[in-house]
């Protein structure tokens, strides 16, 4: 087992792979990102290609190997990201016992899930239940091989013939309502959760069904138009487009991907050809289901319905899809209210707006303009509210230049005034960031843990390792260092460098490092690439740490001892005056 994880560790380089799903930048001999797996403006997010690690200094924390990435990536377990990789990279997998009970658990559902999508397509073609709902496809033009394609099926109007299905193929109950497909009732009795309703099965992009969403056939009743399968261990909603599976390879091969919001706005362009159409699952887009589509394409257009609802989804995805360098544009169907509806009523005129894509940005401009007509100052200033935001993210000096010039022109005013706002934009945003620095003003209140980090990662990243560990150990002592840990590893440096005095081996050292001390080691060598260059230098650093373990000691003795010795009162003004010859070290030049 560990002989083939290791040589597919070996063989997927980390930052071609993490490089393929963001944009990484070189900072030195790592790389940077933003992070994927949380929200941020400045990156803190470190990839090492030399020991092949990454680690988020962010509010995620996270880190790990390239296995660790896939596995939060796709949100799947170590056996599926392992075999993943083994597959990618050429790697047999052969006589592997590896106990996984959270994949085992997975395969169940998705076994449950899969014998379920079965049973509706069956309903659907092969018995009078699914008469109904085979009519009102066919009143949609949707053809047979077209509904197979997708996997539609029928849950018939029963209380529980699916799970009484499901019971006979050895499934227990819970995990029949873990999957979401059953729900309680009164008396604790379980029914199925769809009955009645066209069933569409949505898939992840591996072809397993991991959920479903049923529609009401019967437009009079009360009923909800849609239920879908509620949040499970295989289907999370954010993370979830319908069609990808069957859309990746065309995405791919279109380098673009198109984003709509519901099943039928998927189901009838594929039919006429068009097989790059995703429909987004909740209210709007959403970082997870655009990190998905990141694997396939770098553009993507936006044509979600012609409400206001969906207008207004276009814009909120706008910013996470800029934060992960996507290309955005616009397509509307102002005579459909969404493109089922356009396409079925008119393919040629679909086919001419698809065609005529709009820059998200003209698309924000034209709405403002839309809702407030540019003929007064008041409403001057409500479409700059509106549009400014947007274009003071653009970060292509170029393009942001176009739009400043185009927003001075719509409201008649000179570029300079736009440039104002705009700078005024960027001011409120770096005063919201302020409070959130970096460890320059006290990250998260531990100044001395990270500037201990940051000290210990600069020894380790440095080509002349041995030059800035001697600045460094000249001030302090591996005991100066409050972090358990890092006091360790400080005096294993300090061994190490005693043993190979001609030259420091990274990879060496770390191989010396026992479990318990290697994911901490791996955090701190990152470290000083998250925080850059720092006005402090390395020197005034030491003596602030100095400063803070002397303080402390001298703390300690006086806390413990009511009445002083001569020994301990002596040990007590040698560290005053040291704490008082480090504070000289600290004050201004």
């Amino acid at each position: 087992m560990n002989n083939a994880l290791e040589e597919v560790k070996k063989r997927v380089d980390i930052v071609d792979f993490i490089g393929s799903f963001i944009t990484l930048r070189k900072a030195g001999r790592n790389f940077k990102a933003l992070c994927p797996f949380h929200k941020e403006k400045t990156p803190s997010f470190v990839i090492s290609p030399e020991r092949q690690i990454w680690h988020c200094f962010g509010a995620c924390g996270e880190g790990g190997d390239v296995i660790k990435f896939l596995m939060k990536w796709e949100n799947i377990t170590f056996f599926e990201a392992l075999r993943e990789l083994a597959d990618k990279s050429g790697v047999k997998l052969r006589d592997i016992s590896y106990e996984d009970s959270m994949w085992k658990k997975k395969e169940r559902l998705l076994r449950i899930n899969q014998l379920a999508g079965e049973y509706f397509t069956y309903v659907l073609f092969k018995t009078s239940f699914g008469k109904k709902a085979l009519e009102y496809l066919k009143n949609r033009t949707i053809k047979e091989q077209t509904a197979k394609k997708f996997q539609l099926g029928y849950a018939p109007s029963s209380w529980d013939s699916l799970l009484q299905f499901l019971k006979k193929k050895n499934f227990e109950e819970g995990e029949i309502q873990q999957a979401g497909l059953a729900v309680k009732g009164e008396g604790s009795k379980l029914y199925d959760r769809f009955r009645g309703r066209l069933m569409f099965s949505i898939f992840d992009a591996r072809g397993n069904i991991v959920g479903f969403s049923g529609r009401n056939l019967n437009e009079d009743e009360e009923e909800a138009k849609y239920i879908n399968t509620p949040e499970t261990p295989v289907y999370h909603k954010r993370e979830t487009l319908f069609g990808i599976h069957v859309a990746k390879e065309a995405i791919k091969k279109e380098k673009n991907a198109l984003l709509v919001e519901g099943e039928f706005d998927v189901i009838t362009p594929y039919q006429q050809g068009f097989e790059n159409f995703v429909a987004i699952k909740g209210s709007s887009v959403t970082r997870e289901q655009l990190m998905l589509l990141k694997r396939y394409t770098e553009r993507i257009t936006l044509a979600l319905d012609e409400d206001t609802a969906g207008k207004e989804a276009m814009k909120r995805g706008i910013e996470e899809a800029e934060r992960l360098d996507f290309e955005i544009e616009v397509v509307q169907f102002d005579f459909a209210k969404d493109p089922d509806e356009a396409i079925r009523s008119d393919a040629a005129r679909f086919k001419k707006a698809l065609k005529k894509r709009l820059p998200i940005y003209d698309f924000v401009i034209d709405q403002a303009i839309k809702t407030y007509p540019p003929d007064d100052a008041f409403n001057k200033r409500k479409i700059g509210d509106e549009v400014l935001p947007f274009i003071e993210r653009i970060r292509n000096p170029i393009v942001q230049s176009h739009y400043i010039k185009k927003v001075a022109s719509i409201l008649d005013v000179t570029e300079a005034s736009v440039e104002t706002l705009i700078r005024k934009i960027k001011r409120k945003k770096k005063e919201q960031q302020f409070l959130t620095q970096s460890f320059k003003k006290s990250e998260n209140g531990d100044r001395e843990r990270n500037i201990q980090k940051y000290l210990l990662s600069l020894v380790f990243q440095s080509e002349e390792s041995y030059r800035i560990a001697k600045k460094i150990f000249e001030i302090v002592s591996p005991q100066d260092f409050s972090i358990p840990s890092y006091e360790k590893i400080a005096t294993l440096y300090l061994e190490f460098e005693n043993k190979h005095s001609s030259k420091f081996h990274l990879k060496t050292f770390a191989n010396k490092l026992n479990f318990e001390l290697r994911p901490v080691f791996d955090e701190i060598y990152l470290y000083a690439t998250y925080q850059g260059e720092l006005e402090e230098n390395v020197e005034r650093l030491a003596y602030e740490i100095k400063k803070i373990a002397l303080k402390k000691k001298i703390t300690e003795l006086v806390a413990v001892t009511e009445h002083f010795s001569k020994e301990q009162e002596q040990e007590v003004k040698k560290l005053t005056n040291q704490l008082k010859e480090v504070e000289k070290m600290l004050l201004p030049v």
